[in-house]
């Protein structure tokens, strides 16, 4: 049934919306379900934490090159299409993940998977918002939510009793059955999309993001164990040059890849820096628990999963609740009180010890989800509502995919890091001392610098003020967001 019609029933869109789900699922889980699984690929392929956190690494700069494509390849081909194949490679790049042989195939195939996920999130939500009138787009997206919240709630369980009772590779695996259940009830229920004109692609920006996001991942991954390996300035030397290349490329472009004027705004800038190193300490710091949790304490991976969840509870009840305060008080004192609270979680773990109970770990896991909960959606609701509201559309995949960017910095640099800080912990209390007190040390050390970051996010909320209205806000005819990109 058409949006807008009367007579429109939630019932009639359940089956296309089943199929978005279905896939955004798939998706949401796997981004969240390989964490848990690293320290058994670790041994697995009888390799170290560096090499296995580019699956990772490979995988989020992946989703961060095609999530600005969505909205062009969705004009140009339609959004159903697009939709079906991106699910189509996705599941195809799970199940080449799921038997591959040495490392560096796990992570080509991860990138496979990230090339084809990075576009499910912005195209299913356009098509959810296209599926309902807006009088009713609350109800549908609330819909929606449910799945979506549990899924990275879940995600670590299922990852842990995949690991723990069956194997590894089927936490890649278990995505081609949902794969082609997605596949059909997409082909069988959604709607067929209409094609536009799709606006000029911008080539020359698509090939040089991912070489500087990709390099300088490489160089802050290597600088976390030596800063003046020639692997480092090679890395963070090519890195900085194809940046510097690239934001003069997108500055010249009349439709960019990614919209960087939006920087101009302060407001803009000092909302999206702040979001930035939350993200970097937080998704950084939730990829070192699991590891520590296996490697040091010794739980399995299902333990683990169990251990983990009460992180994505907690979230998901300070979301709703910092949703309600936003309209009401702003962003300021929420990613303040939030941030804090995170901050004395980390500082708290980074006094960690070989005698530190089980609880005391959960109680820290408990309170950053409901910290996390409180400052994410009004910092990222501060950063569109600080950006010109002629480039919101712009802005979204702009701030999608630096996320992308910056949480595979933050898994390259502090395993790196990490790496450093235990050899160099054990070097420094020698051969006799019990090496187990220089991977805690190394694992607090870690914990410690993820303090500092968000520390430094708590002090720049103390800047955070009430956007400025910009003239083109006021002005009629101008464009609402995208929906295709907004929703990711």
């Amino acid at each position: 049934m058409p949006a807008g019609e009367d007579g429109f029933s939630l019932k009639a869109i359940l089956p296309p919306l089943a199929a978005i789900i279905v896939g955004m699922i798939m998706v949401i889980l796997d981004s969240t379900i390989v964490n848990n699984a690293i320290p058994r690929l670790v041994e697995h392929f009888d390799t170290d934490l560096k090499t296995i956190q580019w699956t990772v690494t490979g995988y989020t700069l992946a989703l961060s090159a095609v999530i600005p494509l969505a909205g062009w390849m969705s004009d140009k081909f339609g959004s159903k299409h697009v939709f079906m194949i991106t699910i189509a490679l996705f599941t195809i790049g799970s199940v080449l993940c799921g038997i591959a042989q040495t490392p560096e195939q796990l992570i080509l195939f991860r990138i496979v998977q990230g090339l084809g996920g990075g576009m499910v999130g912005p195209i299913g939500m356009a098509m959810v918002f296209k599926l309902a009138p807006p009088e009713r787009r609350g109800s549908v997206m609330g819909v929606l939510g449910i799945p979506l919240l549990m899924a990275p709630a879940f995600g670590p369980v299922l990852s842990g009793w995949l690991v723990d009772s069956v194997s590894w590779h089927w936490i890649f695996i278990i995505n081609l059955p949902i794969g082609i259940v997605a596949f059909i009830l997409g082909y069988k229920y959604l709607p067929k999309s209409d094609r536009h004109a799709a606006p000029h692609l911008d080539v020359l920006g698509m090939c040089l993001a991912p070489i500087a996001f990709s390099m300088l991942a490489y160089g802050v991954s290597e600088g976390g164990a030596n800063w003046t390996s020639i692997s480092t300035i090679t890395g963070l030397t090519v890195g900085g040059l194809a940046l510097i290349l690239f934001i003069f490329v997108e500055l010249a472009q009349k439709q960019p890849l990614l919209e960087l004027k939006v920087f101009k705004s302060s407001d803009f800038t000092r909302s999206i820096v702040l979001t930035w190193i939350v993200q970097l300490a937080l998704f950084g710091a939730m990829l070192m628990i699991p590891l520590y949790l296996q490697g040091v304490m010794h739980y399995t991976a299902l333990e683990t999963g169990w251990i983990l969840m009460p992180y994505a509870l907690c979230a998901g009840i300070g979301m709703p609740i910092s949703g309600r305060l936003f309209d009401k008080i702003g962003a300021r004192p929420l990613a303040f009180a939030g941030l804090a609270v995170v901050s004395v979680s980390l500082f708290i773990l980074s006094g960690i010890s070989v005698d530190t109970s089980l609880w005391a770990i959960i109680l820290c896991i408990c309170t950053m989800g409901l910290g996390m909960g409180f400052s994410m959606m009004p910092l990222n609701t501060h950063v569109l509502n600080s950006a010109p509201h002629r480039l919101v559309s712009r802005v979204t995949p702009l701030t999608t995919a630096a996320q992308q960017v910056v949480v595979s910095f933050a898994v390259a640099g502090l395993t790196g890091y990490l790496t450093s800080q235990i050899a160099s912990r054990a070097a420094s209390v020698g051969a006799d001392a019990n090496p187990l007190n220089a991977v805690v040390a190394g694992y607090g050390d870690t914990f410690f610098l993820s303090a500092c970051l968000v520390t430094a996010g708590v002090a720049l909320t103390l800047l955070l003020r009430k956007p400025k209205k910009h003239a083109e806000d006021e002005s009629p005819g101008v464009d609402g967001p995208d929906p295709a990109i907004m929703g990711h």
